[in-house]
């Protein structure tokens, strides 16, 4: 039996997430844990760290939880649908991404990412719709 690649070997499969700096500390079907450090290139006015990094974080994370828990026969995944809700601003440090399946089915999986400062609070809440892709007939 060949071993699980590890959670940097599969980030390393989203050339996208190595980009943006994301790095992968846990990844298996039930729990996938990210993080990325607070750099001035991903801010916004005013310092603040871009919600569309954080969205990319939340996405990241969110793709491999999907990925990891493919049905039989499928080959990959795609993002359908995502809603943040932006809790706290991000001024420094690094942010945790924690995702969960919340309902995985033969078609579409259901996830949800907690975004979380280094002080621990709440900085995002996502919840997104993958499509489970199937090779063509």
């Amino acid at each position: 039996m060949s071993a699980l690649p590890t959670p940097q070997q599969i980030r390393d499969m989203v050339p996208f997430a190595a980009f943006i700096g994301v790095e992968l500390t846990e990844a298996g079907p039930e729990l996938v844990r990210g993080r990325m450090d607070f750099a001035s290139e991903r801010c916004t006015t005013g310092g603040l760290l871009h919600g569309g990094a954080l969205m990319a974080l939340a996405d990241t994370c969110g793709g491999v939880c999907a990925f990891l828990n493919l049905p039989e026969g499928a080959i990959g995944t795609g993002t359908i649908e995502s809603k943040t809700n932006f809790l706290r601003a991000v001024r420094e440090g690094a942010v945790t991404a924690v995702t969960r399946p919340l309902h995985a089915g033969r078609t579409t999986i259901v996830l949800e990412t907690e975004l979380l400062r280094e002080d621990g609070k709440l900085a995002a809440k996502v919840t997104q719709t993958q499509a489970f892709h199937r090779p063509a007939s």
